[in-house]
């Protein structure tokens, strides 16, 4: 039976997200997974004792290297503060590492390049093959799932792990938090090599270079994992877990600091996230901010009243200019694209997965 709409009365997930369930008082399980998470991360004075001993792991595992770490950076604030607060609050010495799948913000581009100049940060861009990329970008529009971004997820964790076992670093460093991003259902979301190489070799038109430790390209199921993992030891961290950050008070700091612009809306570092957005919200019935802003609710970082609101508006994320910019990329026209899209949505269940 279809369930009667509902909405969390603590943040504003409601009954369009799978999975979802209230307890008594009309809280959803999306909240009590985000205060399980606050009580195993905590912040104040005991995260400031976890990110010292995790400074302490980082410079021991890095010592007599160039690097002591790997960092993510994409321009947005997130990893702009990240690469900040690792240099100039806690003498790290990271390699940031970017990956380029051929749909970055220009404005987020610089924003890299001006924050690792000013702050003495080697920067390293690794560029995807475009022929791959744009194939998993068509194969996954094609498999009608609204994780399509799965290329580029999967592209990014690759290029961090590839660069940190091509340098010999242990420590990989990503600027996210559950308290601002929030927690996504599993079927808006989903991230598994195994799943993009059954996508890919259903709607693929063309093979994927093989795996090499240091040039993992699209691959990273199982087996990478563990030779990441086990075999070169290589361990993630999540700073901002443990860091009290507020989005709305970085902006002048980072602006004052590194000369940083807002790429537009979050996210928007990546002009495919208009696509994305679009197809969402028109094929796929989701709103994605709904776990976004229902972080920034439950963390205290913006009223609920507010994020109600907001969601009552289109995204401006979702730039016609811009979407229209990005099939012409894929190599596209308006109609080949709407009726790629126009078949029936499914999720990732529909694929081998993991």
């Amino acid at each position: 039976m279809k369930q009667a709409y509902q909405q969390c009365t603590r943040c504003i997930m409601d009954t369009t997200v799978p999975g979802i369930r209230f307890d008594t008082a009309g809280e959803c399980n999306f909240c009590a997974l985000h205060d399980k998470l606050d009580r195993a991360f905590p912040l104040g004075a005991a995260g400031a004792r976890h990110v010292q001993a995790m400074v302490a792991d980082i410079k021991k595992t890095g010592q007599g290297k160039k690097h002591d770490c790997v960092l993510g950076v994409s321009g947005g604030r997130d990893s702009s503060y990240t690469l900040w607060y690792c240099v100039v609050k806690l003498g790290l010495r990271p390699l940031a590492v970017h990956f380029n799948d051929g749909f970055g913000n220009p404005v987020a581009g610089e924003n890299m390049t001006k924050a690792c100049r000013k702050l003495g940060v080697e920067m390293r861009t690794i560029t995807s093959d475009w022929r791959e990329s744009k194939d998993l970008k068509i194969a996954f529009l094609k498999a009608s799932v609204p994780d399509m971004e799965e290329g580029t997820d999967v592209g990014i964790a690759t290029a961090l792990y590839g660069v940190a076992a091509k340098e010999g670093i242990q420590r990989i460093i990503i600027g996210q938090s559950f308290r601002t991003e929030g927690i996504a259902p599993l079927s808006w979301n989903y991230l598994d090599g195994k799943y993009l190489r059954a996508v890919h070799k259903q709607f693929g038109t063309m093979p994927l270079r093989p795996w090499k430790p240091d040039d993992p390209g699209f691959h990273l199921d199982i087996p990478q994992m563990f030779y990441y993992a086990f075999i070169r030891r290589i361990k993630t961290v999540t700073l901002l877990y443990h860091l009290d950050y507020v989005r709305a008070d970085v902006d002048q700091l980072l602006e004052r600091e590194l000369d940083w612009v807002n790429p537009g809306a979050h996210y928007f570092d990546d002009l495919y996230q208009s696509v994305i957005y679009y197809l969402n919200r028109t094929k796929f019935g989701i709103d994605r901010r709904l776990f976004n802003y229902s972080a920034l609710v439950r963390s205290g970082q913006m009223p609920r009243e507010v994020a109600l609101e907001r969601v009552q508006h289109v995204n401006k994320i979702e730039d016609q200019k811009v979407i229209d910019l990005c099939i012409k990329r894929l190599g596209l026209t308006r109609p080949e694209f709407e009726q790629i899209v126009a078949t029936a949505p499914k999720t990732f269940r529909a694929y081998p997965n993991n």
